[in-house]
């Protein structure tokens, strides 16, 4: 007898995790895998071109965005390829506190590209709902710019969809498993960069 057993909790948490799993697994077999594919070949282009990629999001998709960029900042070197230029603005927090008080939240990665985005740079902005206003205003900034931009995103897409030049829309409705998903997209994409 297993401890969950033993405490009589063993079957709901069972079952619990097999529809959690099972919901993880049909969502990753509805993947647009021709905009995830297309995502690598921007990066692939960028690294060729030695532009460079800026991520943001907020809460998880903050530390996804930092994730990221740790896997395609290092974990994608070798062969004697140049190295991706890789930002993350999620991390530097004094900068991103100092936004928010003197101008406002919604203006935290906009600010932070203003001066820093250039033409054919990739922007890749993370938001489970589609519709975060400092990730949407971090977007039209880097499209005023002339960058690329690329949205993350799940439900419908929201406006993240409409806005970025190319989305990854998770299609699925709970928001912790469109943030296991744009995990894991980050390590498939980060994998492909590396082959």
């Amino acid at each position: 007898m297993t401890n969950l057993e033993h405490t009589g909790q063993g079957s709901e948490a069972s079952e619990r995790i097999v529809a959690y799993l099972s919901c993880v697994q049909g969502t990753l077999g509805k993947l647009p895998l021709n905009e995830i594919e297309l995502v690598v070949g921007l990066l692939r282009q960028a690294r060729a071109e030695r532009k460079r990629v800026f991520l943001f999001g907020n809460g998880g998709s903050a530390a996804t965005a930092s994730h990221l960029a740790c896997d395609l900042g290092k974990g994608t070197n070798g062969h004697g390829r140049p190295r991706l230029r890789v930002v993350a603005l999620t991390d530097n927090m004094p900068l991103i506190s100092a936004w928010a008080n003197d101008s406002s939240y919604e203006e935290v990665f906009a600010q932070q590209l203003v001066e820093q985005v250039e033409p054919g740079d990739i922007v890749i902005g993370i938001s489970a709902s589609g519709n975060s206003r400092n990730v949407l205003n971090g977007i039209r900034v880097a499209k005023s710019a002339g960058a690329i931009t690329v949205g993350l995103t799940g439900f419908d897409g929201g406006e993240l969809k409409n806005q970025a030049d190319h989305c990854i829309v998770v299609p699925d409705d709970s928001i912790d498993q469109v943030e296991d998903v744009h995990l894991m997209l980050g390590h498939i994409i980060a994998s492909c960069l590396r082959s």
